[in-house]
């Protein structure tokens, strides 16, 4: 916490005020103990409150549950990662204590629930630690029947007293929450919340107030990832969608099934990953970009279906979820090893557009690039996103969504002839019309997974084949040459640019602006669109010393990892390195730092 001013005392009580401009709070317990209601509470609130706020979550993979956290930086100023380090932990349980004590700064604030944790004494000079019943404190609250279910709701009520919270606006969030339930429930919660409010913590421990952030220009809105790509979708038109349950993409398919009919639209659950793709080709067919999703498993089972929708050209947006495999892997954890597969996935030349979102706000928006570039270059589009970005919490300026809405109805008045695969249009760019549409010359088209002619009948031809694939892989160039440059972040020149994808965007520039401040020539430069790659890169690379490219996935067999070996392979520039790492968890700042500096041959030259 960064405190700027400090008062003696609150009136009517013991503990003095200090004026902050952010907090990193974690939260430690069990899954099954809503730790991450309350995390959610703390994010929606910064972000009705217009300040900037990230998140980050850890949950276990069995049915069962078990020990799961809940980190939050809310900031009156911009917020670009989770943070390194806390500020307070709460933690519900002795392994929670243990667990998580040391990510807390030197001197921070472990507020733990004293009916399950005994601190341990050689900590106790390191950290301020503050004791309270919240389990028992809780039943009495609420009545013995509810046990100790609402403590993290009594805990929340702590934690607003402490950081001199919006009441008012957390109850309504809280209301919000329970919306449909018993009143009995909400009356309950509320109740809970106010105990924990008026728990008198004494002159133990400070109470923090945020400075006051800047007007925003726009109203606010809370959402993670997930939510922010399925809203998106949404946004650009599309009206139908099939999918199958998998974490972490299971999410997007349940607010889709729940949003779409709203808006004249279906989403389908299938029996399988091979259906759910299949159907939606079908749908992009009839005349509107559709959309089906998965993570890792799933796309491995799609790769098949997603070469014809290829090679018959239709528009198509796929959603890639990433999280740690090979195989099942780590279900609920952070992962970045999806590239390879969305790039090259399937087999012969089957050339695919791959986007990648790089915060929450993007998702909205990549969302619908993506359906946009699936409509003009008549092919299959994949949004790689990742388990950290899906669950990460982030408030952004409202859409303005007048502007921003399409209506993707096809257009069904008669053409005069029609051929969905005219190697003579520019760039290989063609279209399909949707089924209906009257053909004055009565010649119709076919589609099929088959190599075809102009009119999609199916053809050995290998001058054909030739003029199809070079057609398929033109569209792509054509592409490529549209996309802008990135913007590099800092100088356009320096010692080391940092090279990223998706969601370390923003431990990436903290990264920056940290080594910076310490007088280092550093830069970063984020690729949002994977495949093709946007022209002028090599000019960026080329105004800098080192080139390090920060992923989460493996440093592969020559040490570099998959973007890495991407952009070796169009660049040939061995200057390009990799910073690697497959611990199911997202960067820290210090780490990027770190190992940046340990690429160094001598180890301690200066950035």
């Amino acid at each position: 916490m960064s405190e700027s001013t400090i008062t003696p005392a609150q009136p009517g009580g013991n503990a003095k005020l200090s004026k902050i401009s952010e907090a990193v709070i974690r939260i430690a317990g069990n899954s099954q103990d809503g730790i991450q209601a309350i995390g959610g509470f703390l994010a929606r609130l910064a972000g009705r409150s217009e300040q900037d706020v990230m998140t980050f979550m850890t949950i276990p993979s069995t049915i069962s549950g078990g020990p799961s956290i809940f980190q939050v930086r809310i900031g009156s100023g911009e917020v670009l990662s989770s943070g390194d380090e806390a500020d307070v932990l709460l933690a519900f349980y002795q392994h929670s204590y243990e667990d998580h004590v040391s990510s807390l700064k030197k001197g921070g604030i472990v507020l733990y629930d004293s009916d399950h944790v005994t601190p341990k004494p050689e900590w106790e000079t390191e950290y301020r630690h503050v004791g309270v019943p919240i389990s028992g404190l809780t039943v009495e609250a609420i009545g013995g029947t509810a046990k100790d279910k609402g403590k993290n709701i009594y805990a929340l009520g702590l934690l607003a007293k402490t950081f001199d919270l919006n009441v008012p606006k957390l109850e309504k969030l809280i209301a919000e929450r329970f919306t449909g339930k018993d009143t009995s429930i909400l009356n309950n919660a509320l109740a809970a919340f106010h105990a924990g409010y008026s728990h008198s913590l004494g002159n133990i421990i400070d109470v923090f107030q945020f400075l006051a952030s800047e007007k925003k220009d726009r109203a606010q809105v809370v959402m993670n990832g997930n939510e922010a790509l399925g809203y998106g979708l949404i946004a650009a038109g599309v009206r139908f969608g099939a999918g199958y349950p998998i974490t972490p993409w299971s999410d997007i398919m349940e607010l889709l099934r729940r949003e779409l009919p709203k808006y004249g639209g279906t989403f389908v659950q299938c029996e399988d990953e091979i259906a759910s793709i299949s159907m939606a080709i079908g749908a992009s067919y009839a005349g509107r970009v559709a959309v089906t999703g998965s993570s890792g498993p799933g796309i491995s089972l799609k790769t098949e279906a997603l070469g014809w929708a290829i090679m018959a050209e239709m528009p198509l947006v796929i959603v890639d979820v990433q999280r740690g495999g090979p195989s099942t892997g780590m279900p609920t954890s952070i992962e970045q090893s999806d590239l390879s597969i969305a790039c090259f996935g399937g087999h012969g030349d089957s050339p695919r557009v791959v986007v990648a979102p790089t915060s929450v706000e993007d998702c909205f928006y990549m969302a619908i690039e993506a359906v946009n570039i699936a409509r003009k270059y008549s092919v299959p589009v994949i949004i790689l996103t990742d388990q950290g970005i899906a669950t990460r919490i982030e408030a952004f300026a409202e859409p303005d969504l007048e502007k921003i809405c399409q209506d993707l109805t096809p257009n069904l008045d008669p053409i005069p002839d029609h051929k969905p695969y005219d190697l003579s249009a520019p760039q290989g760019i063609t279209h399909h019309v949707a089924p209906g549409t009257r053909i004055m010359s009565g010649k119709y088209p076919v589609v099929t997974g088959l190599e075809h002619d102009e009119m999609g009948h199916p053809t050995g031809s290998p001058k054909l084949h030739m003029s199809m694939t070079a057609k398929r892989r033109k569209k792509l160039q054509a592409l490529g040459a549209e996309l802008p440059a990135p913007q590099v972040y800092g100088p356009p020149e320096g010692n080391v640019l940092l090279v990223g994808w998706g969601s370390t965007e923003g431990p990436i520039r903290e990264a920056v602006n940290r080594a910076r401040a310490a007088g280092d020539a550093v830069s970063s430069l984020h690729i949002r669109h994977i495949n093709p790659l946007p022209n002028g890169l090599e000019k960026v690379f080329s105004a800098f010393n080192h080139v390090f490219v920060v992923e989460m996935n493996d440093e592969g067999l020559y040490g570099y990892g998959q973007l890495a070996s991407l952009l070796r392979a169009r660049f040939c520039d061995p200057k390009i390195r990799g910073i690697n790492k497959t611990d199911g968890l997202t960067w820290k700042v210090r780490d990027i730092l770190d190992r940046a500096k340990g690429n160094f041959s001598d180890g301690l030259r200066k950035m």
